[in-house]
């Protein structure tokens, strides 16, 4: 056994006592909401009445989006394989990567190297876009494969703009959506993990907890899709689209 003490400010516990950043569990369970509670531990100081209605806005916006987001097929895929919930869900979320759900943390990252940035945010977003075209990159947070006007974006910045968190990265986020019209001749909406991206970076969130709000946000859905894959569909069943053919060498002799 080692000697080596490393340090945790997240939580203290002990015999008969369980604090999160200093706070009685007990009392949390009492006076907050899930949502409050989750920028506790992530915040490391209790939210105002703003930032508790801005956050629980921002979890409840990605938990569930049907049955063909890659981590609901992944957890409905391992439940059909005979697994218990937690594998299901687990898997479920390892499918989630820079192209599904990953998207709020590169969206976040590019925001807030860019808005530090001087000058105006259209000048920005003219430049940020002209970069992106250049070098063939993708922006993520922007676009969407069903939805012109993503409707949770909308809300967001609705409620964004209600409690004050309005600031730079949601109107550099604007300005890039602008911009990427303009340059491309094709609207890309901001989607929800745009719009999330923008709101945390505005809150003060760093980049890195991206993925962390969207895992969140998520595994409540996840974990109704593995119970409804468990009790109401055949095991063993075939998800996803298994419409492919095979185009490798004819058959040959050993």
């Amino acid at each position: 056994m080692t000697d080596y003490e490393w340090k945790s400010a997240i939580s203290d516990v002990g015999p008969g006592h369980i604090r999160i950043r200093g706070y009685d569990i007990t009392h949390i369970m009492d006076k907050l909401s899930y949502a409050e509670a989750v920028f506790l531990i992530l915040k490391g100081r209790l939210p105002d009445k703003s930032e508790a209605e801005m956050i629980n806005a921002v979890l409840v916006s990605s938990i569930d989006h049907g049955c063909s987001p890659p981590s609901v097929l992944g957890t409905r895929t391992v439940i059909s394989g005979g697994n218990p919930l937690n594998a299901a869900v687990a898997g479920g979320v390892l499918v989630i990567g820079d192209t599904h759900g990953g998207a709020i943390e590169n969206a976040a990252r590019f925001m807030q190297k860019w808005a530090i940035m001087d000058g105006t945010v259209d000048e920005l977003a003219n430049k940020l876009v002209a970069e992106a075209k250049a070098k063939k990159q993708r922006l993520p947070g922007f676009g969407h494969r069903l939805h012109n006007v993503d409707p949770r974006t909308v809300k967001l910045f609705e409620i964004a703009r209600r409690n004050n968190f309005s600031g730079r990265h949601i109107e550099l986020c604007r300005a890039v959506e602008n911009e990427l019209a303009h340059q491309l001749g094709r609207k890309l909406p901001i989607n929800v993990d745009g719009a999330i991206a923008a709101v945390i970076s505005d809150m003060g969130f760093d980049w890195r907890l991206g993925k962390g709000f969207f895992i969140i946000s998520r595994i409540p859905g996840l974990i109704a899709h593995a119970y409804e894959e468990m009790t109401r569909e055949k095991p063993m069943r075939q998800l996803g689209n298994n419409n492919y053919s095979y185009d490798g060498p004819p058959p040959q002799e050993l």
